[in-house]
């Protein structure tokens, strides 16, 4: 698992160039973003991962013509912490899509102390504002959805943190199949995280598989594996459930 991070990260900012000589349809794999722990830098290695599971909704509905408006929340049960999610993704070219978007997570003391190798034995909560915009580029080969994302976030922090920039970098694979004539399309991918007092602190693998339950409905039981550094790893358990007014 390390040796597949380390060689992705190369991979990461790399992909988007060879995503923009390319073209074919986006591709229709979806997203969610637990945020992850705030991240300790001086713990040390102790106790060992936790699983955390983690249902979620997604709700996207068209502005106008390109671009859309989506709002998503999610709550990590393990850590009793609720996120609230805005994105607003504009197709900007047809391989292109601009995404402004904003996130609140909000973290009770007893999530911090799970969160952390050893109990931190924090008795306030933590809660951070993120402002982050993206471009995704993707496209088909062969029946593969492929697409890779780059994103800035500014992330607001509580005093006396100071606010700091991160950079994350994904790429992602899909492949529909037909099953009983619904399409059902697993995906798999691969993210990191850059900042400037950290260097690359977190690497996120994230598999499972799209399944349409409706013509606007759609369900998405999926996997993602995380490690942090400050924090320990922690995995995933996701269901989400999609819902497309279009």
């Amino acid at each position: 698992m390390r040796t597949l991070t380390r060689c992705a990260r190369y991979l990461v900012p790399s992909f988007l160039v060879v995503g923009l000589v390319s073209l074919g349809a986006p591709c229709a794999a979806q997203e969610v973003d637990p945020p992850g722990a705030p991240g300790a830098p001086d713990a040390h290695e102790g106790r060992g991962s936790v699983v955390a599971p983690s249902p979620w909704l997604v709700v996207s509905t068209p502005v106008r013509q390109g671009v859309d408006l989506k709002l998503s929340t999610f709550y990590i049960g393990e850590f009793n912490v609720p996120v609230v999610q805005v994105d607003v993704p504009i197709r900007a070219a047809r391989f292109l899509t601009i995404t402004p978007s904003y996130l609140y997570n909000w973290v009770p003391a007893s999530g911090l102390n799970k969160m952390t190798p050893q109990p931190l034995g924090a008795t306030d909560s933590y809660e951070e504002n993120q402002f982050r915009i993206d471009g995704t580029v993707a496209f088909s080969v062969r029946n593969f959805e492929i697409y890779a994302r780059n994103m800035y976030v500014r992330r607001f922090r509580p005093t006396p943190l100071e606010d700091m920039n991160r950079y994350r970098g994904r790429i992602g694979v899909a492949h529909p199949f037909k099953i009983q004539g619904r399409t059902v399309k697993p995906f798999a991918s691969y993210e990191s995280f850059y900042e400037r007092t950290g260097g690359w602190n977190r690497d996120r693998i994230w598999t499972g598989v799209t399944v349409p339950v409706h013509k606007q409905v759609m369900l998405q039981p999926s996997y993602l594996w995380e490690s942090s550094l400050g924090s320990r790893t922690i995995n995933y358990v996701l269901l989400g459930l999609i819902v497309n007014t279009k």
